[in-house]
């Protein structure tokens, strides 16, 4: 419990124990027959006064500085009322026991929203305190918006990394648990790229930082979190309007039902007996009781809380949702569109298989990655790096690209052209078209063809069951869009079980079949674009609702999204749907117990029926019910 939290228990406990010392006097002594203004009545009603005042005193400061401010219809202002004229007409017990139960509930609202919070706010425990970077030989501790991009930090064992940045020099494992929820450490050694708020775990590590701390992983995501509470769902909105209208509305009805009955009671006897009005159980208590239940706590309380909880039972497991209206439009998502590299597929080429004419497979993939030595495409990378591992060295001079075919360069004096089948036609070199699944690099030595390499995008982990659970769950239609060929898309869109695919798309062709996709949609449910790349961005923002891949992803990507799956994992899609849909059923429940219980007593209640303690209970106990329910959102597996 928080300091404020244990004054309110304090207080509540104190006003508890007056109020039972009230109701033991009010029991032992015969108070009616002494009556209200004799020595034991009046100490009877300085007692409950006291309890009433030590609870209540804020509640009432609260009503009255609303209305000095014009906001004059809230929880306050019929708390205030109601439980001040249940002490005028004498029920003094049941008035202070109001204030009581309803600071209960309070309080109990306040723990329940700070344990939600707290899920959240472990996220804002990655944000770094300082960095120590190296300037002049020295290393000094300075704060991470101090550090520059290009300068060398130090990240010894223990401490969080401050800046995204690259290992320069050390190996070591790092914790990644706080950004991607998951508990397997990852190695990194010289070369490998880190992000900040991970924690380095043992090795010495030193890091190139590669961008400043506002465009740093660890600014983005604390973003996030800060914005996450501003994106209110529909559902919030409408009963914060509801509750608007309802108050006032409430307000007047029980007017009615103060003034109206009795008065026409009392006019047919003549205006002689005032007991149908003031009495006991008269119309001025019925409305009294009215107002109490009639508190719109419960929904006001719980729907919001019920996302926040949400988000924060999603943050804890990779998932950085945006807002509690990107919650609410996943809920209802029946269209998920993919693009291929770097979500379907893990964006990592390897050399599949070497085809050779006139040499061996060994002599081509030598030739053909010497060619493409001085190329940064992850296609080129990926025949230097089998290369290497076969120990293959071939030297090329004269390497150049050929903008959309391939590169040419010379090899151990002979002429080499390294591209596609259109840089094979374009030379007039004889190929046959090559339909495999994969990218096809074609070879040619001299002016003659020399064979083909096939270039391979592994499936990542999990995508195909991820799909099937979608599937499942929601009955979701799948789609896959990529600029790949054909071929290729077609063999990932069958491995990974999707509807649907359209393949050799521009970055404006993706968004154009977002477009055509989103206008096929069923009525009433929405689309997601799940992506990761710099080119996503037009499709993210363009769905329903964007999802991009990883902490790592595209700036541009994680920008344009709503929702981020931080441990770039394709399984983590199902238990993001699985997550806003329950949190979105908790939030009917609550609004469909809330309203129905309030109504029937409401309805008992001007009757004469039920009494004020129904109404507490119509108060305080459906908002504590709703309130455990909406915390069953931050539990969902």
């Amino acid at each position: 419990m928080s300091r404020k939290q244990k004054k309110m228990l304090a207080r509540i406990i104190t006003a508890a124990a007056i109020w039972a010392a009230g109701f033991v006097l009010e029991h032992v002594f015969d108070l009616e027959s002494a009556g209200r203004f004799s020595l034991p009545g009046l100490a009877h009603l300085a007692i409950f006064a006291a309890a009433y005042l030590v609870i209540g005193w804020d509640i009432l400061w609260k009503a009255i500085r609303n209305i000095a401010r014009g906001q004059v219809f809230d929880e306050n202002f019929l708390m205030a009322i109601a439980s001040i004229g249940a002490m005028v007409i004498g029920e003094y017990d049941e008035g202070g026991a109001v204030m009581i139960l309803y600071q209960v509930g309070e309080l109990f609202q306040s723990v329940a929203v700070g344990k939600s919070r707290r899920s959240i706010a472990e996220m804002v425990d990655i944000n770094p305190e300082y960095a120590n970077v190296e300037r002049d030989g020295a290393i000094s501790e300075v704060s991470p918006e101090e550090v520059s991009a290009g300068e060398i930090i130090v990240v010894r064992p223990g401490e969080r990394v401050p800046l995204d940045g690259t290992v320069i020099s050390g190996s070591s494992e790092l914790n990644t648990a706080a950004l991607t929820g998951e508990s397997a450490l990852r190695s990194v050694a010289e070369g490998d790229d880190v992000i900040s708020g991970c924690i380095n775990t043992n090795g010495l590590l030193k890091v190139r930082v590669s961008r400043p701390y506002s465009d740093s992983t660890v600014a983005r995501i604390l973003e996030l979190v800060e914005n996450s509470t501003e994106n209110k769902a529909k559902t919030e909105n409408f009963i914060t309007r509801f509750a608007r209208v309802y108050t006032p509305v409430v307000v007047f009805a029980a007017l009615a039902l103060a003034i109206i009955p009795g008065l026409i009671v009392t006019a047919m006897n003549g205006f002689t007996d005032f007991s149908e009005w003031l009495g006991e159980n008269g119309w001025v208590y019925r409305a009294l009781s009215f107002l109490v239940v009639s508190c719109p706590c419960a929904l006001v309380i719980s729907v919001p809380l019920s996302y926040f909880g949400g988000i924060g039972g999603a943050s804890r497991h990779g998932i950085m949702i945006k807002g509690a209206n990107f919650m609410e439009e996943l809920a209802k998502a029946q269209t998920f569109v993919f693009d291929k590299t770097g979500t379907l597929t893990k964006g990592s080429f390897a050399v599949s298989r070497i085809v050779a004419v006139g040499m061996s497979s060994d002599e081509l993939l030598g030739i053909c990655a010497a060619a493409e030595s001085y190329s940064t495409h992850p296609i080129a990378q990926s025949m230097i790096a089998e290369g290497k591992k076969r120990g293959l060295a071939v030297c090329a001079e004269n390497a150049g690209e050929i903008a959309g075919y391939g590169v040419k360069a010379t090899v151990n004096g002979a002429a080499v052209l390294v591209g596609n089948f259109r840089l094979m036609e374009r030379e007039n070199i004889r190929v046959s078209s090559v339909n495999v699944p994969g990218t096809v690099v074609h070879c040619a030595v001299n002016g003659k063809y020399a064979g083909y390499i096939v270039i391979s995008d592994e499936m990542k982990p999990g995508a195909p069951q991820a799909l099937a659970e979608l599937k499942k769950s929601c009955g979701a239609k799948t789609v896959m869009l990529t600029g790949d060929r054909k071929a290729a898309a077609e063999a990932v869109a069958g491995e990974a079980g999707v509807d649907e695919y359209h393949a050799e798309l521009l970055p404006d062709g993706k968004v154009a079949k977002v477009e055509e996709l989103y206008k096929a949609k069923p009525e009433g449910s929405t689309l997601v674009f799940v992506g990761d790349g710099m080119n996503d961005a037009p499709a993210l923002a363009r769905a329903d609702v964007g999802i991009a891949m990883g902490a790592m992803g595209s700036d541009a990507a994680i920008e344009a999204a709503d929702i981020v799956l931080m441990n770039d994992n394709i399984e983590s899609l199902p238990t993001a749907v699985r997550i806003s849909k329950k949190t979105h059923s908790i939030v009917m429940q609550n609004i469909v117990f809330a309203i129905g219980v309030k109504v029937l007593i409401m309805l008992l209640t001007a009757v004469g029926i039920t009494n004020m303690w129904v109404a507490v209970f119509g108060d305080v106990g459906v908002a504590v019910i709703a309130i455990l329910n909406a915390m069953r959102s931050m539990r969902i597996k």
